[in-house]
């Protein structure tokens, strides 16, 4: 994409725009003020242009961040959250030393489905305290403070609070889809702000002062008694600080043509932001995909128009912070109920359900725990359900398959060797991989075996295997061997042979010599070890047939 100076400057001011309620809105539900959203949008908006992997990326603070805070600010206040931020920065500049970003990829996407949905619940519920006109209730809980506002509400009524934050959400949504390119949410911020000042709207609270500037930097809020306690939340912050900013990369880079984020870089720099933003009394930062997304369709190609939108707010904190205060909570609340409603692509939802039962309660129950406990349990059980019933179907296409030695085919065996094993050999092949998740209904397969002497394993078409797979498979032949029937395999593979040695089993199957490197071999040494039985009588060698390699294994 060519650069263009005019085209970046003024898709940065669009977002600017777009920014400033969501800034105020998010500094405001985290618990620590509009001006902490500012001062969050600012410095980490700045500083991850700067030094993250995207041309196009625009951080600052969210609803995704904003749950993880909410708890945070209940039980260690806003110095915690501020500490918070600061481990968090440093741990994202750890996984980008350590070259993590590139493992984000692997996250399924009914995860981030389910975790989108769950965020856009608890951000909208979260609003419900403002957007009633009632004092926050206290509590960590999204869905307990929710009811105990409900109930507030319902003993004091405040409509005016209630009409305008309905107002505003309306607005959003309605202008969404009549003209997308509208930033309808400062609009609807305008005119709310306008009417509660020319009404005297006394219920519609405002948001109160505004430092005009930026507070000098400073570590008085760290307290090295609390660091311990405040890891597990410093980790959590970290993940999704990591997952919201790669994944919203990652959008940004499939809406144009020629751009590719670097993962690495952008966990850099957002741990750069995540660093400096407490300095200033800033809230923890990600990657915003809605930003993002209005700084790409406004035509950005380069950093520059990330860097606007945070200088551009930085004149707003300085030169209009008696304006800004007098935007009623109300209609912050509105702005991010819309929001939340936006996030929540149905279309998106409805696919992912309908693709496999397993996408569909992986989905649920990732959306289900980020609103009953936290992100990070949630994105946790759905990476473990996910995982769990990715083994369940990839061992489901282990087959062991019982061999039909056909002589009328090229490079099978003579009528009488087919003779042969129809007497007193069973071969099987086995197909797909031989791990944990399956290996155990492969035992039960194969230790079930009767009424034959020689078993021959073909083991050429095992994709993986594993320790336990490795030890099934040594279990399986130690209970065949009990019933005297002699094991023996052909085609294993180098790749094999280590997990099978690091467990004995190799070392059991070399004994007498049955691991042989061709299925003709290991044929030739099934008669040879019943013939040495007194078994069958001794013939004369034949000529084999020719065979191809992948029949001969």
């Amino acid at each position: 994409m060519a650069r263009n100076p005019r085209r970046d400057l003024l898709a940065g001011l669009t977002v600017a725009i777009v920014a400033l309620p969501l800034a105020l809105g998010f500094g405001v539900s985290s618990g620590l003020g509009a001006e902490a959203g500012l001062a969050t949008a600012v410095v980490a908006g700045a500083l991850a242009a700067l030094f993250g992997g995207s041309n196009l990326q625009v951080s600052g603070p969210t609803g995704a961040m904003t749950v993880v805070l909410v708890p945070i600010v209940a039980e260690y206040g806003p110095g915690g959250v501020l500490t918070v931020g600061l481990l968090a920065g440093l741990m994202l500049i750890a996984l980008a030393l350590l070259r993590a970003g590139r493992y984000m990829r692997y996250i399924p996407a009914p995860v981030v489905e389910g975790f989108t949905l769950g965020i856009a619940c608890v951000i909208g519920l979260q609003q419900i305290p403002n957007a009633l006109g009632v004092a926050k209730p206290d509590g960590d809980r999204v869905l307990m403070v929710t009811w105990r506002a409900v109930e507030a509400f319902v003993r004091a009524p405040n409509w005016t609070a209630v009409a305008l934050a309905a107002g505003v959400a309306a607005v959003m949504l309605a202008g969404a889809r009549w003209r997308p390119t509208v930033p309808f949410s400062i609009v609807a911020v305008i005119v709310a702000t306008v009417v509660a000042q020319v009404f005297h709207l006394d219920a519609a609270a405002p948001i109160g002062d505004l430092p005009s500037g930026l507070p000098a930097p400073s570590l008085g809020f760290l307290d090295l008694s609390a660091l311990g306690s405040l890891l597990a939340p410093a980790v959590a912050g970290a993940a999704l600080a990591a997952l919201e900013s790669l994944l919203s990369a990652t959008v940004a880079d499939g809406m144009t043509v020629g751009q590719k984020h670097d993962p690495d870089k952008e966990l850099f720099g957002q741990g750069v932001a995540n660093l400096a933003a407490p300095l200033f009394g800033g809230v923890p930062a990600t990657a915003a995909i809605a930003r993002t997304a209005v700084n790409v369709r406004t035509g950005a190609g380069s950093r520059l128009a990330a860097l606007t939108h945070a200088a551009v707010l930085a004149v707003i904190v300085f030169a209009a912070a008696p304006l800004v205060s007098k935007i009623p909570l109300a209609a912050l609340a509105g702005v991010l109920l819309a929001t939340a409603i936006r996030m929540v692509e149905v279309s998106s939802l409805r696919a992912m359900a309908r693709a496999t039962r397993s996408d569909g309660l992986v989905l649920v129950l990732t959306a289900v725990a980020t609103l009953a406990l936290d992100l990070v349990y949630a994105v946790i059980i759905g990476l473990v359900v996910a995982g769990a019933l990715a083994l369940r179907a990839v061992a489901q296409q282990a087959r062991m398959d019982q061999v039909d030695f056909r002589p009328d085919l090229p490079g099978e065996h003579s009528d009488e060797e087919h003779a042969l094993l129809a007497e007193h050999i069973v071969a099987y092949r086995i197909d797909g991989p031989l791990f944990f998740a399956g290996a155990h209904r492969f035992l039960l397969e194969l230790s079930e075996v009767a009424d034959v002497r020689v078993v021959i394993l073909r083991m050429s078409r095992i994709t993986t295997i594993d320790a336990t797979g490795a030890l099934v498979l040594k279990d399986a032949v130690e209970k065949l061997n009990r019933r005297s029937i002699a094991v023996m395999t052909s085609g294993i593979r180098p790749g094999q042979r280590q997990v099978l040695d690091s467990v004995g089993a190799l070392d059991l199957l070399r004994l007498e010599g049955r691991e042989y490197a061709t299925t003709p071999e290991a044929i030739a040494g099934a008669r040879d070890h019943l013939q040495g039985a007194g078994v069958l009588p001794v013939v004369p060698a034949q000529s084999p047939a020719p065979v191809t390699e992948e029949a001969a294994r």
